[in-house]
């Protein structure tokens, strides 16, 4: 808590400062409530409900951030972004305790494009956005495939360009992650940029994009190198994790539709290809009423391991910055697979039984600054 007073404080005083000079905004989001999860196994015998303020998601991630530009003549502008991520239940640094670990970058901007140094977000996140409908809610692909929510690369150049209705992107890394946070996959232990191995930690990706008013569809692939000591099997320069994704969505009036899947081929597991797709939809009932429901399947090559999850999202908006809501889901493992439905929590904290159900649900408001 003293640690994100102490960030708190710097970004007012940041911001009272730089903005005399040229043009700086401290945002954030704070997202809470409380979630029930189900059949969770790992507490000792048999199988118990868990009861709990989450700490990672909720329906979206909390954080706080400053950003800004300065104008520097001919089209020209100087950008930058610092953002913290932080669980709300109890005030700690998320991403492995990095200050800034959301995003971290400075860069130019111009009719061209903007590009950027620093730590990032990965053009597969960038290509999700539109496609997913619920995102990063507690309940989602977040559950089934945990680098969604972290997909970010330290040590980074990025570039992101729109060319009417054409967005373009990409990301190189030289050391994708400089925080040991065991097998948490917001610091997985391999920060590269070693002399003696050019491939070790690397990251690059690539995202192609087309957005109307009515449709849109995009397309990414991002890859990750693993190094010496690297967490999630990834313990080699020679071994990779690649994802393909392709995602496309239409709005009409109140409502949205969204669907996509990913290809990943992850050689630093024994099971290697694995399959995750996604379809949902988004209705305003009202201008303060919106209903959103989405479905995923997970499927595993060569194996019994699979996961159906469905999730289910009311939210109310009390302002145009303060909303209540009410989500659900329900996840079916199928072979030894034994996923939680609920990404609302460290790794490992609230699976079930191997091939079991488990049902989840949270209440909780967001705020918005």
């Amino acid at each position: 808590m003293k640690a994100l007073k102490a960030i708190i404080a710097a970004l007012l005083t940041m911001s009272a400062t730089l903005s005399q000079a040229q043009s700086v905004t401290l945002y954030g989001i704070i997202d809470t409530g409380v979630e029930y999860v189900s059949n969770v196994s790992n507490v000792g015998a048999g199988q118990q409900g868990l009861l709990r303020v989450p700490n990672l998601t909720a329906t979206t991630p909390s954080r706080i951030g400053l950003r800004g530009s300065e104008d520097l003549g001919g089209g020209l502008r100087s950008v930058f972004m610092l953002e913290s991520g932080f669980a709300p239940d109890s005030g700690a640094l998320n991403q492995g305790g990095r200050m800034f670990g959301r995003i971290a970058y400075v860069g130019l901007s111009d009719h061209w494009g903007q590009v950027s140094f620093g730590r990032q977000a990965t053009m597969l996140l960038w290509a999700t956005l539109d496609s997913d409908i619920l995102g990063a809610n507690v309940y989602g692909a977040n559950a089934l495939d945990n680098y969604r929510p972290n997909a970010r690369a330290d040590n980074s150049i990025a570039y992101r360009g729109s060319f009417g209705a054409f967005t373009l992107g990409g990301t190189y890394s030289f050391g994708r992650d400089t925080v040991n946070a065991g097998q948490n996959p917001a610091g997985t232990n391999c920060a590269g940029e070693q002399a003696g191995d050019s491939l070790a930690c690397r990251e690059w990706s690539l995202m192609v994009k087309y957005d109307t008013a009515a449709w849109g569809a995009s397309l990414a692939y991002d890859t990750l190198r693993g190094g010496k000591g690297a967490a999630a099997g990834l313990s080699s320069s020679q071994l990779s994790d690649s994802r393909m994704l392709l995602g496309a969505y239409i709005k009409a009036d109140r409502l949205k539709v969204g669907i996509g899947g990913s290809l990943r081929h992850n050689q630093g597991s024994a099971l290697s290809k694995s399959q995750l797709y996604y379809a949902g939809l988004s209705y305003d009932l009202t201008p303060t009423l919106n209903l959103a429901g989405q479905l995923y399947y997970l499927h595993y090559d060569d194996s019994a391991n699979k996961a159906w999850l469905g999730a289910l999202r009311a939210t109310y908006s009390l302002s145009a910055r303060t909303a209540l809501y009410l989500t659900g889901g329900f996840i079916d493992n199928r072979g030894q697979s034994n996923l939680s439905v609920s990404a609302g929590g460290s790794v490992g904290t609230a699976n079930p039984a191997p091939g079991g159900n488990q049902f989840g649900m949270m209440a909780g408001i967001r705020h918005s600054f």
